[in-house]
This record gives C-alpha cells, sequence and structure tokens, in this order.
C-alpha cells in the first residue's frame, strides 16, 4: 500500500510538470549593459566614455572640477640691450613647461625701455627684447603661432626711489598667462585618496 501510494504520488507529479508549458522568454527591448562600467545602464548613459574611477551623475557623466594656475614672466634687460641675462633663463624655461602643460594658452609678451634717449629708438629696443624672449621660447620648443610680441618704448616707466633705479626696473619685458583645465573627480576607494 505504500508503494502504491508513492506510485501515485509520482506518476500525479510527473503529470504535472509535463503539463507545464514552456515558460515565456522575456524580449530585452533596452539596452542595459553597463559598457563602461560606471553604473549607469547603456540606455540611459549620456557619457558612455566615462573615465573607470570618475564620480558619475544619473546620466552618467563624470564631475569635473575647474582647476586653474598662472605663470609670470619679468626680464629686466641692461642698458641699450636686448640680450637675456643667464640669471632668466630659469624664468623663461618655466614659461616654457607651463605652455607646454596648457597647449591652448597664448602668451603676449610686453617690451619695455628706460625713458632715456630717443622715443622711436626706446620703442625698437623694447621690440627687441620681447623678440629675444619670444626666441628663446620657441628654442624651448613653443610654437610661434602661440606668442605675440609688442613693443611700448618708454611709455610706462616703473617708479621707484630715485631715477637710476626706475630706469633700471623699467627695461623688462612682462607677461602673465593663466592656463585651466578640467580635471575629472575621481571615486573614492579604499586603495585611493581624494585630493580634492
Amino acid at each position: 500500500m505504500k508503494y502504491i501510494i508513492t506510485g501515485l504520488l509520482a506518476l500525479t507529479l510527473f503529470g504535472c510538470s509535463l503539463s507545464v508549458p514552456q515558460p515565456p522568454v522575456a524580449k530585452q527591448t533596452k539596452n542595459l549593459f553597463d559598457k563602461d562600467s560606471d553604473g549607469v545602464i547603456n540606455q540611459r548613459d549620456h557619457c558612455p566614455k566615462t573615465p573607470i574611477d570618475a564620480v558619475v551623475d544619473n546620466n552618467g557623466c563624470p564631475t569635473y572640477v575647474d582647476s586653474s594656475e598662472e605663470n609670470k614672466i619679468h626680464v629686466l634687460f641692461a642698458n641699450d640691450s636686448s640680450v637675456i641675462s643667464e640669471s632668466y633663463m630659469q624664468n623663461i624655461k618655466n614659461m616654457s613647461v607651463f605652455l607646454t602643460k596648457y597647449p591652448e594658452t597664448h602668451i603676449e609678451l610686453k617690451g619695455y625701455a628706460s625713458p632715456v634717449g630717443n622715443g622711436t629708438y626706446n620703442v625698437a629696443l623694447s621690440k627687441r627684447r620681447a623678440s629675444a624672449i619670444r626666441q628663446a621660447l620657441i628654442n624651448d620648443g613653443i610654437t610661434p603661432s602661440r606668442i605675440k610680441t609688442i613693443g611700448f618704448g618708454d611709455s610706462d616707466p616703473v617708479k621707484a626711489y630715485d631715477i637710476e633705479q626706475s630706469n633700471t626696473l623699467s627695461r623688462r619685458v612682462v607677461a602673465q598667462v593663466v592656463g585651466s583645465q578640467g580635471n575629472v573627480v575621481k571615486e573614492w576607494t579604499v586603495y585611493t585618496v581624494r585630493e580634492n
């Protein structure tokens, strides 16, 4: 009797399993994959090439932080000279490195002369001074089209304690460049330390 009941139950179960139709197969209409592994599916991802460790918003776009820095150049010249003193070469080299780091930036070199002598001659001298700095930057690998020179002559002397000091400080080439770039905010993990 025990075997009969077990047999009937087995047949009942076997019969039930045969009578169930194939389960339905869901048809995927959306792209549910996450190609760039940022946690946002491809269907919703507006920024499909997100860096792997970036912090992203609901659209899968990374968060950017703008950073900028500036660099200045200030070179003094001897009287009636456009020769760059060796002591200023590092200042020029630093500007070359800065311009290389920010390839979209341009520089405007402003040359000046002391208010001694002929004004027309001083304008030409200030242009030669700016051109000397320009050539030094070109020698360091900066594209010439990124460098503009202007000679102001003796039109803007530096105010100082006495005339001699004013003349010394007025024989100059100056420039200021601001470079900026966006950096992706990176995701924190147990292996990293966030710098911002």
